[in-house]
This record gives C-alpha cells, sequence and structure tokens, in this order.
C-alpha cells in the first residue's frame, strides 16, 4: 500500500509541474503606457501581443519609454520581437491580465521562459502599485 502512495504522488508530481525542466530566459518590468497602445501610424492596438509588441519597440528602436521600463535582451532582436505573437500563444495569461493590459496602463512583470525544445513563453503578471 505504501509502494501505491508513493506511486501516486510521484505521478501527480510530474503531471502538477511540467515547468521544472523549463528555463528563465529573462525577466524584466514595464508600464505598458498610454504610447504602447498605439502603432507607429498612431492606430490603437487592440491585442495584447501587439501592445507588448508596440512597448518593446518603443523602448528599443524609438527610445521611448515610460519612467518604469526597464532594459531587456530578449526583446531587443526584431525577430523575437516579430514572433511575440506565436510566443504568447504559448503562454498562459488569465482573462483579467489580458483586459487590464487592453484597456489600461498596467504595470507588469514579464517573465519568458524556454521549454528546452525551442518553445518560448511568457508570463505576464500585473504588478500592483
Amino acid at each position: 500500500m505504501k509502494k501505491l502512495y508513493l506511486l501516486a504522488a510521484l505521478f501527480a508530481l510530474f503531471q502538477t509541474t511540467p515547468a521544472l525542466a523549463d528555463h528563465l530566459v529573462e525577466s524584466y518590468v514595464a508600464r505598458l503606457g498610454h504610447s504602447d497602445h498605439y502603432n507607429s501610424y498612431g492606430e490603437p492596438l487592440s491585442s495584447v501581443a501587439a501592445i507588448i509588441r508596440q512597448d518593446r519597440a518603443n523602448y528599443h528602436v524609438f527610445g521611448r519609454s515610460d519612467r518604469e521600463d526597464e532594459g531587456d535582451n530578449y526583446f531587443a532582436s526584431k525577430h523575437n520581437r516579430a514572433i511575440l505573437e506565436t510566443i504568447l500563444r504559448n503562454s498562459r495569461l488569465s482573462r483579467p491580465v489580458l483586459s487590464e493590459i487592453v484597456n489600461g496602463e498596467p504595470l507588469v512583470k514579464i517573465t519568458i521562459w524556454s521549454e528546452g525544445y525551442g518553445d518560448d513563453y511568457i508570463d505576464v503578471r500585473v504588478i500592483r502599485d
């Protein structure tokens, strides 16, 4: 009976913690401010991916940043900014976070993870300030 409990516990551990093999790529804090909600042509953005991508383009390309914005190496790459939509599809973002980003100007902590098979994903958390 003891072995059965041990096997069940091990099975549960491996089923609930797939992130054990994942590794941290990078983490930064950014204010997704007013200018991040508009593209380079002044058109409003309506998706989380587009807003985060614009924030990083504003920071890395246009030299426009909010006071709280931190730098990062990952999105300094034009290629990585271009694949942001794909990376976000692999991510686990809650509806309240999605809504807060699209409808507000939150301070967020963005953490980029790699699953080790070339599949990166992003964790986005709103920081209450």
